[in-house]
């Protein structure tokens, strides 16, 4: 390490390839206390860390996690302030690995790990009642003999390493002149890394950090990752440099006729225009198809770069249409959560296809961060081509994000299985005046007939209101149909509004009847031996356990048919709801495909749009909201196609007033069935079994004169 000059200036020299890669490659142990640690700069380093861990090199790292509003919140409301710091760095990690060579990078660490020759802590000011971040920016190489130590300005990120304007001080402990500030560094160093450091205190991240670390080591020896060249920090910012940003449809993919007629319908229609496709049939391919077709078009014309914005309403689906993005030769951005994880990259594309430096990108965001005011000015700014996809579409009908649809995006694709919003007209004929008429319609009918879904089997079990139930459900009905005769709903259909309100309060009711859990169970038991059971719960808790009516301990419908399928029946069982983390439903998921973990998988609402269960056969459909949009995600779910899968079971359960119970009106009983009896009808009319199911419903039909329902 000789020939290290004493200072490196981002004017004067390259700091990843003249100081960084040359001393690591010289070294057998690497300090370095840093306030914001990213993988990526692993993958920069390239040789110069292979060179170190065939030596036997050590890593020792402190670094501090970069909090989000979420994490302040929660430290100032009490909770274990290393339990949050753990959780924020692990989303950093996380955050930076949405770069493929970034991944590629942490997992090289895992052999480190492994041989137990990296070690990681967090460290954190902690003076009086004030907690900090801390933000020291030192490091030090060493070999058998010298020691080069050095501070500066860059921190251990890419941008820090190669995209910005940065200088390190370097001293080295045989030059006279710097020995003595060299070991002084080297001190402060151990005195970190000891806990010994007045105002600071420091913990152990390694264990933490272990399964994250071991996970991309796995994935490093299963894909090869084109090393990034030292000093050229926007390779990485950029998506994929070497197809210039085009989207390509795979050769492997084999496109479907009716995945080709809907994208020619959307080119003949100007390039605008709504998908209506049923679930689990490829939307989402046949969207990338499309959009691939545009960019080679624009290529062809005139080089003209493309910008696709894709618009999803949770953030599971945004890692879904991410994997998917990949295969047609993009690493999209993931616009979603902390600011600081996506928003310089989303601005260097924009940059990028602006200058001409890329030809194409694509962004992958949640409706909630599309609505948000720090990516709508970032996509304002933006003049070039421009395709806005949205998937789910009838989500983007809501005021506040309808609102929100860039002018700009003169390329709109809409998909969704429903496309209309629920009691909202003004909504969905904002979304046809945005995106455009539906242009292209494969129901389940069609996807069954063409093999694109499964067939199935429908079983109805009613369940009676008891009578607390049918007392609310009268009095609820009654506010509603004054909200309706008002006639001034249309402006305010959602879900938080006063009428959004009361309809989910209704369907609430109808969700929770209490009968249906030992219904649940008689229904359960007949396929006890089965694997690949999905239950679908009503969300929230009974409207009657509100403190007024009932209890406010009652379980939640979940708990009890997860206690009832777990603990007595004793079943394998796990819940899949909102609250669980991103990576811990993953694994669910993963578990439950096996067939040989997890037999049933209970659920709310997070499994309604877009996750892909297709080794699901049975469905349980404890509570289904009369809006369309809601059941037919939900058979779509059951009837995807997987190996060895040829046939579905429904089993849905249809709440009925009373038996000679006098608290409903007859109308209101009659208007209560004909809801239930639509989504039957829905069901039942392409069932293997409709003869039979309709011979189920025969006598309810019959009782409220509703034979043509």
């Amino acid at each position: 390490m000789t020939n290290l000059h004493s200072d490196y200036r981002s004017d004067r020299a390259d700091l990843v390839k003249d100081f960084y890669v040359p001393a690591l490659a010289a070294s057998t142990q690497y300090d370095r206390a840093v306030g914001y640690f990213s993988a990526s700069v692993l993958a920069v380093l390239g040789q110069g860390l292979d060179d170190f861990a065939s030596r036997g090199g050590q890593l020792r790292i402190v670094a501090s996690p970069q909090l989000n509003q979420e994490d302040v919140t929660q430290i100032q409301a009490g909770y274990a302030l290393r339990a949050v710091l753990e959780r924020a760095a692990l989303r950093n990690l996380k955050e930076a690995c949405q770069d493929p060579v970034a991944a590629h990078g942490l997992g090289q660490l895992g052999a480190l790990v492994a041989e137990g020759r990296l070690d990681i802590k967090l460290a954190y000011v902690s003076a009086d009642d004030r907690v900090g971040m801390y933000h020291e920016k030192i490091g030090v190489f060493r070999d058998s003999r010298d020691l080069v130590a050095f501070k500066g300005s860059a921190n251990e990120t890419l941008p820090g390493l190669a995209g910005n304007f940065e200088s390190v001080e370097v001293f080295r402990s045989w030059h006279s002149g710097d020995s003595e500030r060299a070991v002084r560094i080297s001190r402060d160093f151990e005195d970190l890394w000891q806990d010994q450091t007045p105002l600071l205190r420091v913990f152990d991240f390694t264990d933490a950090a272990r399964p994250l670390i071991e996970e991309y080591a796995r994935r490093a020896k299963s894909k090869t990752v084109t090393q990034v060249p030292p000093g050229d920090g926007t390779v990485i910012t950029l998506p994929r440099p070497d197809t210039d940003g085009i989207l390509a449809i795979p050769a492997d993919l084999q496109v479907r006729d009716y995945q080709k007629q809907a994208v020619q319908r959307w080119f003949t229609n100007g390039l605008r225009g709504i998908l209506r496709m049923a679930t689990g049939i490829g939307k989402t391919l046949t969207a990338l198809s499309a959009a691939a077709q545009l960019a080679k078009r624009l290529k062809q014309q005139a080089e003209l770069p493309l910008l696709t914005v894709i618009v999803v309403p949770y953030q599971h689906l945004v890692d879904q249409w991410v994997d998917d993005v990949e295969r047609f030769g993009i690493t999209a951005i993931r616009a979603y959560e902390s600011t600081d994880a996506w928003y310089r990259r989303a601005s260097y594309l924009l940059d990028a296809l602006t200058l001409g430096t890329a030809r194409g990108g694509v962004i992958v965001t949640t409706n909630a961060t599309f609505g948000r005011d720090i990516l709508q000015p970032l996509l304002a700014r933006y003049r070039g081509h421009f395709l806005l996809i949205g998937d789910e579409v009838h989500n983007l009908g809501a005021r506040r994000l309808r609102s929100q649809l860039p002018g700009a995006a003169a390329y709109r694709l809409g998909l969704s299985a429903t496309p209309e919003r629920w009691f909202d007209d003004d909504g969905t004929a904002a979304l046809q005046g945005y995106f455009g008429d539906v242009i292209f319609e494969m129901g389940i009918a069609d996807a069954i007939r063409v093999g694109a879904l499964c067939r199935y089997t429908y079983t109805p079990v009613l369940v009676e209101l008891d009578a607390e139930e049918t007392e609310l459900y009268a009095e609820v009905t009654e506010k509603i149909a004054k909200v309706l005769a008002t006639q001034q709903f249309s402006d305010d259909a959602d879900d938080d509004s006063p009428l959004g309100r009361l309809l989910r309060k209704r369907a609430n009711i109808l969700g929770h009847a209490r009968a249906k859990l030992p219904a649940l169970r008689r229904e359960i038991v007949k396929r006890e031996n089965d694997w690949f059971q999905l239950l679908y719960c009503a969300e929230g808790r009974h409207p009657l356990a509100d403190g007024i009516h009932g209890e406010l301990d009652e379980l939640t419908q979940l708990d009890q048919a997860l206690h009832m399928v777990g603990r007595e029946l004793r079943m394998p069982a796990a819940k899949y709801v909102s609250e669980t983390p991103r990576e811990q439903r993953r694994a669910i998921l993963r578990r439950f495909s096996t067939g040989n973990d997890l037999q049933v998988l209970l659920s709310m609402r997070c499994l309604d749009e877009g996750v892909d269960v297709p080794a699901a056969r049975t469905a349980y459909l404890v509570a289904s909201s009369s809006n369309p949009r809601q059941f037919i995600q939900r058979r779509g779910r059951v009837l995807r196609r997987a190996p060895g899968k040829d046939m579905a079971d429904i089993v849905d359960f249809i709440v009925v007033p009373p038996d000679g119970m006098e608290l409903l009106h007859r109308e209101t009983e009659r208007r209560m069935v004909a809801r239930e009896l639509a989504r039957v009808t829905e069901f039942a009319c392409l069932a293997e079994n409709e003869a039979a199911t309709l011979d189920i419903l025969r006598p309810l039909r019959q009782r409220y004169g509703l034979m043509d329902a």
